[in-house]
Protein backbone atom coordinates (compact mmCIF):
# COMPACT_ATOMS: atom_id res chain seq x y z
CA UNK A 1 0.00 0.00 0.00
CA UNK A 2 1.16 3.36 -0.93
CA UNK A 3 1.42 6.95 1.69
CA UNK A 4 -1.70 7.96 -0.54
CA UNK A 5 -3.93 5.25 0.45
CA UNK A 6 -3.50 5.12 4.54
CA UNK A 7 -4.58 8.67 4.44
CA UNK A 8 -7.77 8.73 2.39
CA UNK A 9 -10.41 8.65 5.70
CA UNK A 10 -8.28 11.47 7.36
CA UNK A 11 -8.72 14.29 5.09
CA UNK A 12 -4.77 15.25 5.34
CA UNK A 13 -2.93 15.72 2.18
CA UNK A 14 -5.72 15.61 -0.31
CA UNK A 15 -7.50 19.13 0.10
CA UNK A 16 -10.14 17.89 2.17
CA UNK A 17 -11.63 15.88 -0.97
CA UNK A 18 -11.51 12.45 0.01
CA UNK A 19 -9.51 11.54 -3.42
CA UNK A 20 -5.61 11.26 -2.81
CA UNK A 21 -4.25 13.85 -4.97
CA UNK A 22 -7.67 15.61 -6.34
CA UNK A 23 -7.66 19.47 -6.57
CA UNK A 24 -10.19 21.75 -5.22
CA UNK A 25 -12.39 23.96 -7.79
CA UNK A 26 -13.96 26.22 -5.50
CA UNK A 27 -13.56 28.94 -2.95
CA UNK A 28 -12.56 27.64 0.30
CA UNK A 29 -14.23 28.03 3.38
CA UNK A 30 -13.74 26.12 7.28
CA UNK A 31 -15.99 23.12 7.50
CA UNK A 32 -17.61 22.59 10.78
CA UNK A 33 -15.04 19.73 11.27
CA UNK A 34 -12.11 21.31 10.95
CA UNK A 35 -11.60 20.00 7.43
CA UNK A 36 -11.62 22.33 4.34
CA UNK A 37 -14.81 22.49 2.99
CA UNK A 38 -14.93 23.77 -0.54
CA UNK A 39 -17.72 25.93 -2.07
CA UNK A 40 -18.08 23.47 -5.16
CA UNK A 41 -21.57 21.62 -6.17
CA UNK A 42 -19.44 19.14 -7.35
CA UNK A 43 -17.45 18.75 -3.96
CA UNK A 44 -16.43 15.04 -3.11
CA UNK A 45 -15.79 14.71 0.90
CA UNK A 46 -15.57 11.40 2.83
CA UNK A 47 -18.72 10.29 2.40
CA UNK A 48 -18.72 10.72 -1.74
CA UNK A 49 -18.96 6.90 -3.05
CA UNK A 50 -16.51 7.00 -5.41
CA UNK A 51 -14.72 3.87 -5.57
CA UNK A 52 -15.77 0.85 -7.58
CA UNK A 53 -15.35 -2.48 -5.58
CA UNK A 54 -11.97 -3.36 -7.54
CA UNK A 55 -10.19 0.39 -6.22
CA UNK A 56 -11.87 -0.36 -2.73
CA UNK A 57 -10.18 -3.42 -2.63
CA UNK A 58 -7.31 -2.72 -3.35
CA UNK A 59 -7.08 0.44 -0.96
CA UNK A 60 -8.50 -1.60 2.23
CA UNK A 61 -6.00 -4.47 0.91
CA UNK A 62 -9.33 -7.05 0.88
CA UNK A 63 -10.35 -9.10 -1.86
CA UNK A 64 -13.20 -7.56 -3.59
CA UNK A 65 -15.21 -10.81 -2.84
CA UNK A 66 -14.21 -10.33 0.95
CA UNK A 67 -15.97 -6.81 0.43
CA UNK A 68 -18.95 -8.29 -1.35
CA UNK A 69 -19.25 -11.05 1.67
CA UNK A 70 -19.08 -7.76 4.62
CA UNK A 71 -21.72 -5.95 2.41
CA UNK A 72 -24.05 -9.13 2.53
CA UNK A 73 -23.20 -9.24 6.39
CA UNK A 74 -24.42 -5.57 6.55
CA UNK A 75 -20.88 -4.72 8.14
CA UNK A 76 -20.20 -2.37 5.03
CA UNK A 77 -23.06 -1.36 2.69
CA UNK A 78 -21.61 0.42 -0.16
CA UNK A 79 -23.94 3.07 -1.88
CA UNK A 80 -24.77 1.40 -5.21
CA UNK A 81 -25.27 3.15 -8.67
CA UNK A 82 -28.46 2.68 -11.02
CA UNK A 83 -27.10 -0.41 -12.32
CA UNK A 84 -26.90 -2.11 -8.93
CA UNK A 85 -23.01 -1.69 -9.01
CA UNK A 86 -21.32 -0.97 -5.57
CA UNK A 87 -19.44 2.70 -5.03
CA UNK A 88 -17.03 2.91 -1.81
CA UNK A 89 -16.40 6.46 -0.37
CA UNK A 90 -13.12 7.07 1.99
CA UNK A 91 -15.22 6.52 5.09
CA UNK A 92 -15.86 3.24 4.23
CA UNK A 93 -12.65 1.94 2.96
CA UNK A 94 -11.58 3.64 6.56
CA UNK A 95 -14.19 1.52 8.43
CA UNK A 96 -13.06 -1.52 6.01
CA UNK A 97 -9.56 -1.06 7.33
CA UNK A 98 -11.16 -1.53 11.27
CA UNK A 99 -12.81 -4.65 10.14
CA UNK A 100 -9.94 -6.18 9.07
CA UNK A 101 -8.16 -5.08 12.29
CA UNK A 102 -10.22 -5.89 14.51
CA UNK A 103 -10.99 -9.93 12.65
CA UNK A 104 -7.00 -10.27 11.90
CA UNK A 105 -5.11 -8.71 15.07
CA UNK A 106 -8.11 -9.21 17.62
CA UNK A 107 -9.50 -12.01 16.78
CA UNK A 108 -13.20 -10.79 16.81
CA UNK A 109 -15.66 -12.53 14.54
CA UNK A 110 -17.46 -10.53 12.13
CA UNK A 111 -21.05 -11.11 14.16
CA UNK A 112 -18.50 -9.13 17.19
CA UNK A 113 -17.82 -6.87 14.71
CA UNK A 114 -21.19 -5.48 13.32
CA UNK A 115 -22.53 -5.23 17.26
CA UNK A 116 -19.24 -3.48 17.88
CA UNK A 117 -19.65 -1.18 14.73
CA UNK A 118 -23.58 -0.42 16.03
CA UNK A 119 -22.61 0.45 19.20
CA UNK A 120 -20.25 3.18 17.68
CA UNK A 121 -22.70 4.26 15.76
CA UNK A 122 -24.86 4.69 18.62
CA UNK A 123 -22.12 6.54 20.46
CA UNK A 124 -21.58 8.85 18.10
CA UNK A 125 -25.36 9.57 17.73
CA UNK A 126 -25.61 10.19 21.30
CA UNK A 127 -23.29 12.68 21.02
CA UNK A 128 -24.08 14.32 18.47
CA UNK A 129 -27.68 14.98 20.32
CA UNK A 130 -25.79 15.54 24.02
CA UNK A 131 -24.04 18.84 21.81
CA UNK A 132 -27.61 19.87 20.30
CA UNK A 133 -28.65 19.59 23.69
CA UNK A 134 -25.53 21.47 25.58
CA UNK A 135 -25.52 24.17 22.72
CA UNK A 136 -29.84 24.37 23.42
CA UNK A 137 -28.72 24.72 27.10
CA UNK A 138 -26.07 27.32 26.44
CA UNK A 139 -28.36 29.35 24.15
CA UNK A 140 -31.22 29.22 27.26
CA UNK A 141 -28.64 30.27 29.55
CA UNK A 142 -27.41 33.44 27.51
CA UNK A 143 -31.16 34.31 27.15
CA UNK A 144 -31.89 33.87 30.79
CA UNK A 145 -28.77 35.95 31.19
CA UNK A 146 -30.00 38.96 28.84
CA UNK A 147 -33.59 38.95 30.16
CA UNK A 148 -32.30 39.50 33.93
CA UNK A 149 -30.07 41.94 32.98
CA UNK A 150 -32.85 43.72 31.27
CA UNK A 151 -35.25 43.54 34.71
CA UNK A 152 -32.43 44.80 36.60
CA UNK A 153 -31.63 47.64 34.10
CA UNK A 154 -35.64 47.94 34.52
CA UNK A 155 -35.14 49.09 38.35
CA UNK A 156 -35.65 52.38 39.90
CA UNK A 157 -32.60 54.18 40.71
CA UNK A 158 -34.28 56.48 42.89
CA UNK A 159 -35.50 53.94 45.52
CA UNK A 160 -32.88 52.66 47.88
CA UNK A 161 -33.20 49.55 49.85
CA UNK A 162 -33.87 49.80 53.23
CA UNK A 163 -31.43 47.72 55.98
CA UNK A 164 -32.20 47.74 59.81
CA UNK A 165 -29.09 48.67 61.24
CA UNK A 166 -30.58 48.30 64.40
CA UNK A 167 -29.31 44.92 66.53
CA UNK A 168 -29.95 44.27 69.62
CA UNK A 169 -28.92 41.73 71.92
CA UNK A 170 -31.89 42.14 74.47
CA UNK A 171 -32.98 38.65 75.75
CA UNK A 172 -37.01 38.47 76.12
CA UNK A 173 -38.27 36.35 78.11
CA UNK A 174 -41.89 34.75 77.57
CA UNK A 175 -44.58 33.27 80.50
CA UNK A 176 -47.31 32.01 79.01
CA UNK A 177 -50.24 32.68 80.83
CA UNK A 178 -51.93 30.47 82.73
CA UNK A 179 -55.77 28.75 82.31
CA UNK A 180 -58.28 29.82 84.09
CA UNK A 181 -60.91 27.30 85.18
Amino acid sequence: MDGRASRVGTGQGMGGTGLPGSTPGGTRSEAPFGGARYDNPYELNDDTPVYVISVAAQLSGLHPQTLRQYDRLGLVCPDRTAGRGRRYSARDIQLLRVVQRLSQDEGINLAGIKRIIELENQVAALQSRVAELQQAVDGAAVAMRRREAQVHASYRRDLVPYQDVRQSSALVVWRPERRRR
